[in-house]
C-alpha cells in the first residue's frame, strides 16, 4: 500500500518475479514524499530531492529510467548566522573561534565513535535519553550546540530534545556517519535529478497497475486472503505490503487487531516537521557576489538555505523551516510568512534577495497522507517496540523508508525497504515465478 518509492520499488520487484501486483494509493498522484511543483515557470522538487554517492539503488534507478544527475551547487563562500552574528567561511567547517572549532571537532569525533558502536553493540541506555541530553553533557559551547541543532533539525525535522539518542546514532550508522547526512560533496546532498525526482516516481509507476484515489480504510485478514476496503472499492490479495510511515497505519481499521507491540509502535513514531520554501530570481546574484547560496542559521525561522538553481539554469534559493519553527509556520498569515523569509534572505544576500519573481512553499504537515517530512522517528523509550517495525503480521508485510537498514529516512532507504518486503512476499510463495499469486500495495 502506497505509491511512494517504497511501494513502487516493491511492486516492480514482485512484477519482475512474475507475481500479479496492484498498487493502491490515497493521493491523486504517485511519489509519496517525492513531489514536484511549478514556480515561476520552472519545476522544483518540493519533497525528497538529493542523492548521495553511496546511494546505489537510486543511482541504478535513475540510470535504468534514462534520467540524469547534476551536482548540487556549492562553489563560493558560505554564510553562518550564529547568535545574531554573521560570518563567512570556505569549505565544510563554519567560521568559529579556534576554541569552538576544536570543540566542534571533538564533538563530531565522539558522535562518530558512538555511531560505530551503534552498528554492532548499541547501548539500551541510549534509548532513555535524548540527543539534547547528550549535547548538554558533552558540548560546552552554545555556538557548537547551535550548529549541531541546526543540522539535526534539517535532517530529522525535529528538535534534539525530541530525538532519542539511540535513534540518532542508528540513523547516522545507516548512512556511514553523521557527516554523511550533513555534507554536500561525498554526502547526502551531492546530486539532484535533472528531470526531478518526481519524474523518477512516474517512470517507476509506468507499466504497473496503480490506482490513485484509493485510500485504504480497512484491512481484513481474518479469512484465507486479505480484503482491502478502499475509497475506490474492495480488493482481495494473497499478501499485502504496507508502504507507509508507521503512524499512518493507525488510521486503518484492522481485522483482527494489530498485535499489541505493533500497536504501541504505531503510537510512538511521530513525523518530523518540514517546510521547504523556494524564492526564484531573474539572475543568481549571490554567485556573482562569490557566494555559494548556502547558509546555516542557528536561529529562525530559516535553518538552512541552499542554491536551488535548476538544471535549466533558473536561479533560485531553497530554505528549510523545520522542527518547532515549522509547527508554528502554518499559524502565521501567508504574507507574514513571505516577509519573514525575504527578510532573512536580504540579511544574508542583500537587497536583490527581497525581489523574487516567484515564491512557493510546501508545508508537509498539511499533507494528510504524509503528516510531515522528511521522516518519522520513535520517541524516547521505544526500544521495546522496535522488533515490530519489520515483523510481518499475518499476510501483511511492512515497507517504507523508516523500516530501511541502509540510508534510513532517505529515498535510498525507501527503495531498499520495498525490495526487502518484496523478497519476503516472494519467499512466502516459494519462489520467484508464480503468476497466480497476487499482492496489493497501497496507501491508507
Amino acid at each position: 500500500m502506497g505509491a511512494g518509492l517504497a511501494g513502487l520499488a516493491a511492486a516492480a520487484e514482485l512484477t519482475r518475479r512474475g507475481l500479479q501486483v496492484v498498487v493502491l494509493e490515497a493521493r491523486g498522484r504517485v511519489g509519496g514524499r517525492v513531489a514536484s511543483r511549478e514556480i515561476a515557470g520552472a519545476r522544483f522538487d518540493v519533497g525528497g530531492q538529493w542523492i548521495g554517492p553511496t546511494q546505489h539503488r537510486m543511482h541504478r534507478l535513475v540510470s535504468a529510467h534514462g534520467l540524469d544527475l547534476f551536482p548540487q551547487w556549492h562553489a563560493g563562500t558560505k554564510i553562518l548566522d550564529c547568535q545574531g552574528k554573521l560570518s563567512r567561511y570556505e569549505g565544510d567547517i563554519p567560521s568559529l573561534p579556534l576554541v569552538h572549532l576544536l570543540e566542534l571537532q571533538r564533538s563530531l569525533w565522539r558522535l562518530d565513535a558512538l555511531t560505530k558502536r551503534a552498528r554492532t553493540t548499541p547501548d539500551p541506555a541510549w534509548d532513555r535519553s535524548t540527543l539534547a541530553d547528550w549535547s548538554a553533557s558533552h558540548v560546552r559551547s552554545a555556538r557548537v550546540r547551535g550548529l549541531l541543532t541546526a543540522a539535526v533539525r534539517v535532517i530529522f525535522g525535529m528538535e534534539p530534545a525530541e530525538l532519542s539518542l539511540l535513534r540518532f546514532l542508528g540513523y547516522s550508522a545507516s548512512a556511514d556517519g553523521f557527516l554523511s547526512l550533513a555534507e554536500i560533496v561525498g554526502g547526502a546532498q551531492q546530486d539532484k535529478v535533472v528531470q526531478g525526482t518526481h519524474a523518477l516516481a512516474e517512470a517507476m509507476a509506468a507499466g504497473l497497475e496503480v490506482h490513485c484515489g484509493a485510500a485504504v480504510r480497512a484491512i481484513d485478514q481474518s479469512g484465507d486472503s486479505v480484503h482491502l476496503h478502499t475509497d475506490a472499492g474492495v480488493w482481495q490479495a494473497d499478501r499485502v505490503i504496507v508502504a507507509l510511515p508507521p503512524h499512518l497505519t493507525g488510521r486503518i481499521a484492522w481485522t483482527p487487531a494489530l498485535p499489541q507491540l505493533r500497536e504501541q509502535l504505531v503510537q510512538r513514531w511521530p513525523m518530523g516537521a518540514t517546510v521547504k520554501v523556494f524564492a526564484v530570481y531573474e539572475r543568481p546574484f549571490w554567485r556573482a557576489a562569490g557566494l555559494s547560496g548556502e547558509v546555516v542559521h542557528t536561529g529562525g525561522p530559516l535553518t538552512v538555505t541552499f542554491d536551488a538553481t535548476t538544471a535549466e539554469r533558473v536561479p533560485a534559493l531553497l530554505s528549510f523551516v523545520v522542527g518547532d519553527e515549522a509547527r508554528r509556520w502554518g499559524q502565521r498569515a501567508e504574507g507574514e510568512r513571505r516577509r519573514a523569509v525575504l527578510e532573512s534572505l536580504v540579511r544574508w544576500f542583500g537587497p536583490e534577495a527581497g525581489r523574487p519573481i516567484g515564491f512557493g512553499e510546501e508545508d508537509w504537515a498539511r499533507e494528510p497522507w504524509s503528516g510531515g517530512c522528511p521522516t518519522s522517528s520513535p520517541v524516547t523509550g521505544s526500544l521495546a517496540c522496535m522488533p515490530a517495525l519489520r515483523e510481518p503480521v499475518g499476510r501483511v508485510h511492512w515497507a517504507g523508508t523508516e523500516t530501511a537498514r541502509r540510508w534510513t529516512g532517505f529515498m535510498e532507504g525507501a527503495v531498499e525497504s520495498g525490495e526487502r518486503a518484496a523478497a519476503e512476499v516472494a519467499a512466502r510463495f516459494g519462489g520467484p515465478t508464480r503468476p497466480s499469486a497476487s499482492s496489493a500495495i497501497g496507501s491508507a
